[in-house]
């Protein structure tokens, strides 16, 4: 990324979103705040952000709602702000596209940590292609752009990917039929090993079934392998 990232904070506290943006400065990046989903939508339609710190507890549309929104856009990488256990909506956060989460009370050096991360796998999108960029790939019943990070399916559908979703799909695709642990997955999607307690993986496999699923909830193009992890159970034939 060869400008200072700008990052979009939005979160309706004023003493947060503000001591935030100011961090992030402080640190070599550009940051917008906003105080609520309507404030936001003005700030994006006005300007070009490379991630969203976004909080789930508003006034008006919650983070989550915004998060599943922007998600299905496949517009902006997005970390989620949650409050002391809730469990429930960093679950849910995660399985709606959200590309990471902190809970508050957070350190400010641990969200600069955290958004630092999520740039380096996104701020590349040809990389993350591997051996498909540039190309298109047709598997099962659709068809993956693999330069727009969109999926067309049989029935006319277009279904756009956020980064995420399109970098654990492309790891599956060049390895279909093969099956991958979920420490294979992660360390080849995010490259950091992962906790005993980590389910950032079943999270994102569980949203790319939603989009790419006839039934997500008897998969038969990701497959759930016993005791072993997950397999891309389809043949892929690289378009050029």
């Amino acid at each position: 990324m060869g400008h200072a990232p700008h990052i979009l904070v939005v979160d309706d506290h004023r003493q947060i979103r503000e001591s935030v943006s100011r961090f992030l400065e402080k640190n070599g990046m550009r940051a917008t705040a906003a105080k609520d989903a309507s404030e936001m939508d003005a700030r994006l339609s006005a300007g070009d952000f490379d991630l969203l710190v976004l909080d789930v507890m508003m006034p008006g549309e919650s983070g989550l709602s915004v998060c599943q929104r922007l998600s299905a856009e496949g517009r902006i990488p997005i970390i989620m702000l949650t409050a002391l256990g809730q469990e429930t909506d960093r679950i849910v956060g995660l399985e709606i596209g959200a590309d990471d989460y902190l809970t508050k009370p957070f350190n400010p050096r641990e969200l600069l940590a955290r958004i630092k991360a999520v740039l380096r796998r996104t701020e590349k999108p040809e990389t993350h292609a591997g051996s498909l960029a540039g190309k298109t790939v047709r598997f099962a019943d659709l068809v993956l752009d693999a330069d727009r990070h969109v999926i067309d399916d049989d029935r006319g559908n277009r279904i756009p990917l956020t980064t995420a979703d399109f970098k654990l799909l492309t790891v599956l695709l060049e390895r279909s039929r093969k099956v991958l642990t979920r420490e294979q997955l992660l360390d080849l999607t995010a490259g950091r090993a992962a906790g005993p307690m980590n389910r950032s993986i079943d999270n994102q496999i569980s949203r790319l079934r939603r989009k790419i699923e006839p039934d997500p909830l008897q998969p038969r193009i990701i497959t759930t392998v016993r005791n072993g992890g997950y397999c891309l159970a389809a043949d892929v034939e690289v378009i050029d």
